[in-house]
Protein backbone atom coordinates (compact mmCIF):
# COMPACT_ATOMS: atom_id res chain seq x y z
CA UNK A 1 0.00 0.00 0.00
CA UNK A 2 1.09 3.77 -0.76
CA UNK A 3 1.17 5.66 2.22
CA UNK A 4 2.75 9.61 2.82
CA UNK A 5 4.32 9.86 5.55
CA UNK A 6 4.33 13.25 7.42
CA UNK A 7 7.80 13.90 8.39
CA UNK A 8 7.61 17.51 9.33
CA UNK A 9 6.20 20.59 7.91
CA UNK A 10 2.20 20.18 8.43
CA UNK A 11 0.91 21.62 11.76
CA UNK A 12 4.37 23.83 11.79
CA UNK A 13 6.24 26.36 10.13
CA UNK A 14 9.31 24.77 9.15
CA UNK A 15 11.31 21.76 8.66
CA UNK A 16 8.96 20.50 5.55
CA UNK A 17 9.58 16.56 4.59
CA UNK A 18 7.40 14.20 3.37
CA UNK A 19 8.23 10.04 2.27
CA UNK A 20 6.36 8.75 -0.18
CA UNK A 21 6.15 5.08 -1.20
CA UNK A 22 5.29 1.48 -0.35
CA UNK A 23 7.32 -1.81 -0.28
CA UNK A 24 9.06 -1.55 -4.15
CA UNK A 25 9.89 2.37 -4.30
CA UNK A 26 9.78 5.47 -1.99
CA UNK A 27 10.83 9.06 -2.81
CA UNK A 28 11.21 12.25 -0.45
CA UNK A 29 9.61 15.37 -0.87
CA UNK A 30 12.10 18.43 1.22
CA UNK A 31 13.79 18.14 4.02
CA UNK A 32 14.76 21.04 6.14
CA UNK A 33 14.57 22.46 9.45
CA UNK A 34 13.23 24.47 12.14
CA UNK A 35 14.87 27.87 13.77
CA UNK A 36 13.89 27.38 16.82
CA UNK A 37 16.95 26.71 19.82
CA UNK A 38 19.93 24.42 18.07
CA UNK A 39 17.65 23.52 15.05
CA UNK A 40 14.45 20.96 14.85
CA UNK A 41 15.03 18.12 12.53
CA UNK A 42 12.36 16.21 10.37
CA UNK A 43 11.25 12.94 12.31
CA UNK A 44 13.27 10.82 9.71
CA UNK A 45 13.01 6.91 9.68
CA UNK A 46 16.25 5.75 9.26
CA UNK A 47 15.38 2.79 8.10
CA UNK A 48 13.51 4.41 4.85
CA UNK A 49 16.61 6.54 4.38
CA UNK A 50 18.68 4.53 1.96
CA UNK A 51 16.41 2.89 0.38
CA UNK A 52 14.53 5.70 -1.52
CA UNK A 53 14.88 5.73 -5.28
CA UNK A 54 14.70 9.85 -5.33
CA UNK A 55 15.09 13.35 -3.16
CA UNK A 56 13.26 16.53 -4.49
CA UNK A 57 13.86 19.55 -3.43
CA UNK A 58 11.36 22.37 -3.90
CA UNK A 59 13.56 25.76 -2.89
CA UNK A 60 16.61 26.44 -1.26
CA UNK A 61 15.05 28.30 1.97
CA UNK A 62 16.48 26.41 5.30
CA UNK A 63 13.07 25.21 6.01
CA UNK A 64 13.33 23.15 3.07
CA UNK A 65 16.77 22.17 2.57
CA UNK A 66 19.27 22.16 4.97
CA UNK A 67 18.87 18.42 6.67
CA UNK A 68 19.53 16.93 3.06
CA UNK A 69 23.18 16.50 3.89
CA UNK A 70 21.68 14.58 7.05
CA UNK A 71 19.86 11.82 4.11
CA UNK A 72 23.70 10.81 3.43
CA UNK A 73 25.14 10.70 6.62
CA UNK A 74 22.07 7.79 7.14
CA UNK A 75 23.16 5.80 3.77
CA UNK A 76 21.29 7.83 1.33
CA UNK A 77 23.13 7.42 -2.50
CA UNK A 78 20.86 8.68 -4.69
CA UNK A 79 20.48 12.39 -6.42
CA UNK A 80 18.57 15.21 -5.36
CA UNK A 81 16.25 16.42 -8.12
CA UNK A 82 16.01 20.50 -7.92
CA UNK A 83 16.43 23.59 -10.44
CA UNK A 84 20.61 24.02 -11.30
CA UNK A 85 19.76 27.90 -9.64
CA UNK A 86 18.57 26.04 -6.29
CA UNK A 87 21.79 23.64 -6.05
CA UNK A 88 23.63 26.99 -6.56
CA UNK A 89 22.24 28.97 -4.18
CA UNK A 90 22.26 26.16 -1.30
CA UNK A 91 26.50 26.27 -0.17
CA UNK A 92 25.34 29.60 1.02
CA UNK A 93 22.38 28.61 3.45
CA UNK A 94 24.37 25.74 4.46
CA UNK A 95 27.28 27.96 5.86
CA UNK A 96 24.41 30.39 7.19
CA UNK A 97 22.95 27.46 9.36
CA UNK A 98 26.46 25.96 10.52
CA UNK A 99 27.23 29.57 11.79
CA UNK A 100 23.58 29.97 13.23
CA UNK A 101 23.80 26.50 15.29
CA UNK A 102 27.37 27.08 16.10
CA UNK A 103 25.97 30.50 17.76
CA UNK A 104 23.53 28.79 19.63
CA UNK A 105 26.02 26.53 20.82
CA UNK A 106 24.81 23.67 19.28
CA UNK A 107 25.92 20.85 17.04
CA UNK A 108 25.31 19.70 13.37
CA UNK A 109 23.97 16.05 12.59
CA UNK A 110 26.19 16.02 9.50
CA UNK A 111 30.00 17.07 8.49
CA UNK A 112 31.28 18.27 5.66
CA UNK A 113 31.64 14.71 4.12
CA UNK A 114 28.11 14.44 4.17
CA UNK A 115 27.91 17.81 2.56
CA UNK A 116 30.43 16.91 -0.25
CA UNK A 117 28.54 13.86 -1.18
CA UNK A 118 25.12 15.36 -1.91
CA UNK A 119 24.56 14.89 -5.81
CA UNK A 120 21.87 17.36 -7.55
CA UNK A 121 19.79 16.36 -10.95
CA UNK A 122 18.49 19.65 -12.42
CA UNK A 123 14.64 19.15 -13.47
CA UNK A 124 15.01 21.96 -16.24
CA UNK A 125 17.36 19.74 -18.06
CA UNK A 126 15.53 16.99 -17.61
CA UNK A 127 11.69 18.46 -18.93
CA UNK A 128 10.75 21.87 -19.58
CA UNK A 129 8.37 23.23 -17.43
CA UNK A 130 4.41 22.04 -17.75
CA UNK A 131 5.50 18.93 -19.45
CA UNK A 132 6.11 15.32 -17.82
CA UNK A 133 8.99 12.97 -17.96
CA UNK A 134 9.71 9.68 -16.50
CA UNK A 135 12.87 9.38 -14.14
CA UNK A 136 12.55 5.65 -14.05
CA UNK A 137 9.55 2.52 -14.71
CA UNK A 138 7.99 3.68 -11.28
CA UNK A 139 7.80 7.63 -11.79
CA UNK A 140 7.31 10.03 -13.59
CA UNK A 141 7.43 14.32 -13.13
CA UNK A 142 6.27 17.27 -13.89
CA UNK A 143 6.97 20.77 -12.61
CA UNK A 144 6.51 24.31 -12.88
CA UNK A 145 7.50 27.90 -11.54
CA UNK A 146 5.84 28.25 -8.21
CA UNK A 147 6.61 32.04 -7.51
CA UNK A 148 8.12 31.55 -4.13
CA UNK A 149 11.86 32.64 -4.67
CA UNK A 150 14.67 32.15 -7.04
CA UNK A 151 14.24 28.60 -8.49
CA UNK A 152 11.76 27.91 -6.36
CA UNK A 153 9.12 25.01 -7.86
CA UNK A 154 5.86 22.93 -7.60
CA UNK A 155 6.00 18.97 -8.70
CA UNK A 156 3.13 16.67 -9.84
CA UNK A 157 4.71 13.03 -9.51
CA UNK A 158 3.15 10.01 -10.26
CA UNK A 159 4.50 7.16 -8.22
CA UNK A 160 3.87 3.41 -8.87
CA UNK A 161 0.52 4.53 -10.33
CA UNK A 162 -0.12 7.22 -7.72
CA UNK A 163 -0.83 10.63 -8.29
CA UNK A 164 0.48 13.13 -6.15
CA UNK A 165 0.62 17.17 -6.10
CA UNK A 166 3.12 18.77 -3.98
CA UNK A 167 2.66 22.98 -4.16
CA UNK A 168 6.28 23.67 -2.44
CA UNK A 169 5.83 26.80 -1.23
CA UNK A 170 3.45 28.92 -3.84
CA UNK A 171 2.49 32.61 -4.36
CA UNK A 172 1.17 34.50 -7.19
CA UNK A 173 2.19 37.52 -5.62
CA UNK A 174 5.41 38.24 -6.62
CA UNK A 175 6.70 41.63 -7.81
CA UNK A 176 9.19 39.91 -9.83
CA UNK A 177 8.90 36.52 -10.11
CA UNK A 178 6.61 34.45 -12.55
CA UNK A 179 4.71 31.57 -11.95
CA UNK A 180 3.49 28.36 -14.18
CA UNK A 181 0.18 28.13 -12.41
CA UNK A 182 -1.13 24.50 -12.18
CA UNK A 183 -4.67 24.74 -12.40
CA UNK A 184 -4.32 24.07 -16.25
CA UNK A 185 -2.56 20.57 -15.67
CA UNK A 186 -4.82 20.21 -12.50
CA UNK A 187 -7.90 19.69 -14.38
CA UNK A 188 -6.55 17.76 -17.09
CA UNK A 189 -6.20 14.98 -15.20
CA UNK A 190 -9.01 13.05 -13.95
CA UNK A 191 -7.76 12.81 -10.39
CA UNK A 192 -5.59 13.19 -7.81
CA UNK A 193 -4.61 10.52 -5.48
CA UNK A 194 -3.24 12.76 -2.94
CA UNK A 195 -2.41 16.65 -2.90
CA UNK A 196 0.04 18.87 -0.56
CA UNK A 197 -0.86 22.40 -0.27
CA UNK A 198 1.21 25.73 0.81
CA UNK A 199 -1.27 26.97 3.48
CA UNK A 200 1.22 29.18 5.55
CA UNK A 201 -1.65 31.92 6.05
CA UNK A 202 -4.01 30.05 6.72
CA UNK A 203 -7.13 32.32 7.43
CA UNK A 204 -5.51 35.41 5.99
CA UNK A 205 -6.99 36.86 3.61
CA UNK A 206 -5.40 40.21 2.63
CA UNK A 207 -3.66 40.18 -0.77
CA UNK A 208 -0.12 41.72 -1.60
CA UNK A 209 -2.13 45.10 -2.91
CA UNK A 210 -3.34 45.49 0.83
CA UNK A 211 -0.20 44.25 2.60
CA UNK A 212 2.31 46.87 0.96
CA UNK A 213 -0.37 49.71 1.89
CA UNK A 214 -0.37 48.84 5.50
CA UNK A 215 3.93 48.80 4.87
CA UNK A 216 4.26 52.11 3.30
CA UNK A 217 1.61 53.14 5.68
CA UNK A 218 4.21 52.08 8.58
CA UNK A 219 7.04 52.95 7.21
CA UNK A 220 5.98 56.87 6.00
CA UNK A 221 5.27 57.41 10.15
CA UNK A 222 8.90 56.50 11.10
CA UNK A 223 10.62 58.41 7.56
CA UNK A 224 8.72 61.57 8.30
CA UNK A 225 9.31 61.87 11.72
CA UNK A 226 13.08 61.51 10.66
CA UNK A 227 13.69 57.80 11.62
CA UNK A 228 15.82 55.36 10.26
CA UNK A 229 13.95 52.14 9.27
CA UNK A 230 15.47 48.66 9.54
CA UNK A 231 14.08 45.88 7.25
CA UNK A 232 15.66 43.37 7.96
CA UNK A 233 15.27 40.37 5.43
CA UNK A 234 16.74 37.06 3.89
CA UNK A 235 19.32 36.81 1.76
CA UNK A 236 17.10 35.63 -1.12
CA UNK A 237 13.57 36.31 -1.83
CA UNK A 238 11.14 39.11 -0.50
CA UNK A 239 14.22 41.46 0.29
CA UNK A 240 14.93 41.98 -3.36
CA UNK A 241 11.76 42.72 -4.39
CA UNK A 242 10.89 45.59 -1.10
CA UNK A 243 14.16 46.91 -1.89
CA UNK A 244 12.73 48.07 -5.28
CA UNK A 245 9.37 49.02 -4.14
CA UNK A 246 10.28 51.06 -1.41
CA UNK A 247 12.65 52.56 -3.83
CA UNK A 248 9.69 53.14 -6.23
CA UNK A 249 7.42 54.02 -3.15
CA UNK A 250 9.54 56.78 -1.29
CA UNK A 251 11.93 57.82 -4.14
CA UNK A 252 13.63 60.85 -2.13
CA UNK A 253 14.82 58.73 0.50
CA UNK A 254 18.07 57.16 0.93
CA UNK A 255 18.37 53.79 0.84
CA UNK A 256 21.50 51.50 1.99
CA UNK A 257 21.60 48.01 1.15
CA UNK A 258 23.74 45.37 2.72
CA UNK A 259 26.02 44.07 -0.47
CA UNK A 260 24.75 40.48 0.04
CA UNK A 261 21.08 41.03 -0.94
CA UNK A 262 22.42 43.53 -3.99
CA UNK A 263 24.32 40.14 -4.83
CA UNK A 264 21.13 38.41 -4.64
CA UNK A 265 19.54 40.54 -7.32
CA UNK A 266 22.56 40.24 -9.56
CA UNK A 267 21.80 36.72 -9.77
CA UNK A 268 17.77 37.26 -10.08
CA UNK A 269 19.10 39.29 -13.55
CA UNK A 270 21.59 36.26 -14.61
CA UNK A 271 18.36 34.05 -14.61
CA UNK A 272 15.50 36.04 -16.49
CA UNK A 273 13.49 32.97 -17.41
CA UNK A 274 12.36 33.15 -13.96
CA UNK A 275 11.03 36.50 -14.14
CA UNK A 276 7.71 37.98 -14.93
CA UNK A 277 7.82 39.61 -18.42
CA UNK A 278 9.76 43.46 -18.16
CA UNK A 279 11.12 42.23 -15.12
CA UNK A 280 14.86 42.12 -15.85
CA UNK A 281 14.33 45.85 -17.34
CA UNK A 282 13.16 47.11 -13.89
CA UNK A 283 16.26 44.76 -12.35
CA UNK A 284 19.51 46.34 -14.74
CA UNK A 285 17.79 49.77 -14.46
CA UNK A 286 17.95 49.97 -10.74
CA UNK A 287 21.46 48.42 -10.61
CA UNK A 288 22.44 50.87 -13.25
CA UNK A 289 21.58 53.96 -12.21
CA UNK A 290 22.23 53.43 -8.35
CA UNK A 291 19.77 54.11 -6.69
CA UNK A 292 20.67 52.63 -3.60
CA UNK A 293 23.78 52.72 -1.55
CA UNK A 294 25.64 49.60 -1.31
CA UNK A 295 27.29 48.89 1.99
CA UNK A 296 30.75 47.06 1.91
CA UNK A 297 32.06 47.48 5.50
CA UNK A 298 31.90 47.43 9.27
CA UNK A 299 33.37 51.24 8.44
CA UNK A 300 31.29 52.10 6.19
CA UNK A 301 27.85 50.73 7.66
CA UNK A 302 28.75 52.44 11.24
CA UNK A 303 29.79 55.94 9.45
CA UNK A 304 26.51 56.16 7.48
CA UNK A 305 24.28 55.06 9.98
CA UNK A 306 26.04 58.11 12.67
CA UNK A 307 25.52 61.16 9.89
CA UNK A 308 21.92 59.92 9.34
CA UNK A 309 20.94 59.89 13.10
CA UNK A 310 23.58 63.18 13.85
CA UNK A 311 21.91 64.89 10.71
CA UNK A 312 18.27 63.71 11.90
CA UNK A 313 18.29 62.26 8.03
CA UNK A 314 15.40 59.62 7.26
CA UNK A 315 17.11 56.90 5.80
CA UNK A 316 16.00 52.69 5.30
CA UNK A 317 18.50 50.40 5.82
CA UNK A 318 17.90 46.96 4.31
CA UNK A 319 20.14 44.01 6.28
CA UNK A 320 20.30 40.06 6.20
CA UNK A 321 18.30 37.72 8.61
CA UNK A 322 14.45 38.08 9.10
CA UNK A 323 14.27 36.94 12.16
CA UNK A 324 17.26 38.66 13.05
CA UNK A 325 19.75 36.37 14.06
CA UNK A 326 22.84 37.62 12.26
CA UNK A 327 25.13 39.40 13.85
CA UNK A 328 25.10 42.79 11.74
CA UNK A 329 20.94 42.60 12.40
CA UNK A 330 21.64 42.78 16.03
CA UNK A 331 24.48 45.68 15.60
CA UNK A 332 21.64 47.29 13.42
CA UNK A 333 19.57 47.35 16.60
CA UNK A 334 21.89 48.37 19.05
CA UNK A 335 22.54 51.51 17.61
CA UNK A 336 18.41 51.90 17.13
CA UNK A 337 17.81 51.27 20.88
CA UNK A 338 18.24 54.81 21.76
CA UNK A 339 16.38 56.49 18.93
CA UNK A 340 12.88 56.75 19.60
CA UNK A 341 11.50 58.02 16.52
CA UNK A 342 13.71 54.86 14.36
CA UNK A 343 11.91 51.36 13.75
CA UNK A 344 12.55 47.70 12.73
CA UNK A 345 9.82 46.49 10.32
CA UNK A 346 9.61 42.77 10.39
CA UNK A 347 8.19 41.24 6.83
CA UNK A 348 8.04 37.23 7.47
CA UNK A 349 7.62 34.46 9.70
CA UNK A 350 9.62 34.79 13.44
CA UNK A 351 9.99 31.95 15.11
CA UNK A 352 10.16 31.03 18.46
CA UNK A 353 13.41 32.15 20.34
CA UNK A 354 14.42 34.71 17.39
CA UNK A 355 16.17 38.21 18.06
CA UNK A 356 12.89 39.23 16.30
CA UNK A 357 10.23 37.27 18.58
CA UNK A 358 12.34 38.60 21.66
CA UNK A 359 12.39 41.99 20.84
CA UNK A 360 8.94 41.76 19.64
CA UNK A 361 7.70 40.72 23.40
CA UNK A 362 9.50 43.95 24.66
CA UNK A 363 7.27 47.13 25.13
CA UNK A 364 8.07 50.12 23.15
CA UNK A 365 9.62 52.04 25.91
CA UNK A 366 12.27 48.62 26.54
CA UNK A 367 12.84 48.18 23.58
CA UNK A 368 13.82 51.66 22.52
CA UNK A 369 12.49 52.21 19.35
CA UNK A 370 9.43 51.06 17.39
CA UNK A 371 8.84 47.56 15.61
CA UNK A 372 5.88 45.95 13.78
CA UNK A 373 5.28 43.03 11.65
CA UNK A 374 3.80 43.80 8.09
CA UNK A 375 4.03 39.93 6.01
CA UNK A 376 5.01 40.64 2.67
CA UNK A 377 3.17 37.81 0.86
CA UNK A 378 4.73 35.03 -0.55
CA UNK A 379 3.02 32.47 0.22
CA UNK A 380 -0.99 31.55 -0.18
CA UNK A 381 -3.40 32.32 2.32
CA UNK A 382 -7.40 31.49 2.39
CA UNK A 383 -8.33 32.93 -0.51
CA UNK A 384 -5.34 31.13 -2.45
CA UNK A 385 -5.81 27.87 -0.90
CA UNK A 386 -9.67 28.11 -2.11
CA UNK A 387 -8.31 28.67 -5.46
CA UNK A 388 -5.93 26.02 -5.84
CA UNK A 389 -8.11 23.38 -3.90
CA UNK A 390 -10.88 23.90 -6.29
CA UNK A 391 -9.14 23.18 -8.91
CA UNK A 392 -8.41 19.92 -8.23
CA UNK A 393 -9.74 16.54 -7.96
CA UNK A 394 -8.15 14.99 -4.92
CA UNK A 395 -8.42 12.17 -2.51
CA UNK A 396 -7.11 14.06 0.20
CA UNK A 397 -5.66 18.12 0.29
CA UNK A 398 -3.48 18.13 3.01
CA UNK A 399 -2.77 21.94 3.85
CA UNK A 400 0.64 22.64 5.54
CA UNK A 401 3.08 25.03 6.53
CA UNK A 402 0.88 26.41 9.62
CA UNK A 403 0.54 26.13 12.97
CA UNK A 404 -1.57 23.21 13.55
CA UNK A 405 -4.59 25.06 15.51
CA UNK A 406 -4.13 27.98 12.35
CA UNK A 407 -5.31 24.94 9.98
CA UNK A 408 -7.25 23.59 11.65
CA UNK A 409 -9.39 27.10 12.04
CA UNK A 410 -8.82 27.50 8.28
CA UNK A 411 -9.67 23.50 7.15
CA UNK A 412 -12.97 24.47 9.57
CA UNK A 413 -13.61 27.78 7.19
CA UNK A 414 -13.42 26.00 3.96
CA UNK A 415 -15.12 23.23 4.64
CA UNK A 416 -18.23 25.59 5.75
CA UNK A 417 -18.04 26.86 1.92
CA UNK A 418 -18.19 23.26 0.62
CA UNK A 419 -14.94 22.25 -0.05
CA UNK A 420 -14.31 18.76 1.20
CA UNK A 421 -11.48 15.97 1.46
CA UNK A 422 -9.08 18.90 3.54
CA UNK A 423 -6.52 17.84 5.83
CA UNK A 424 -4.82 19.08 8.93
CA UNK A 425 -2.06 16.69 10.23
CA UNK A 426 0.96 17.43 12.11
CA UNK A 427 4.58 15.65 12.23
CA UNK A 428 4.34 11.76 12.66
CA UNK A 429 1.10 11.53 10.93
CA UNK A 430 0.14 9.29 8.11
CA UNK A 431 -2.35 9.09 4.90
CA UNK A 432 -2.68 5.74 2.55
CA UNK A 433 -3.37 6.19 -0.33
Amino acid sequence: MMQLHVWGGAGEHGRSCYWLGNDHTSILLDCGVKREGCGEYPLLDPSRIARLDAVFLSHAHEDHSIAIPWLYKMGYTGKVWTTRITAEQLPGYYTAWGNYVKQQGGQLPYGEEDLAAVTYAYLEDEVPPLQWCELSPSLRICWGRSGHMLGSVWLLLELDGKRLFYSGDYSEESFLLGTDAPEDELRRLANLDGAIVDAAYSTDTAQQADKLEQLYAAADDILSAGGQLLMPVPVSGRGQELLLLMRQQFPETPIRVEQELVHAMELLLQHASWLKPGMERVLADALRVSSFEVVRSDEQRARLLEQDIANNRAAIWFTTDGMMQSVKAQWYYEQLQSHAASGILITGHVAKGTMAQQLLALREEERGCRMSVIRYKIHQGQPDVRKMTQAMNSKFKLLVHAPKRDTDILLGQLESEGLHDLLSLQPGDTINL
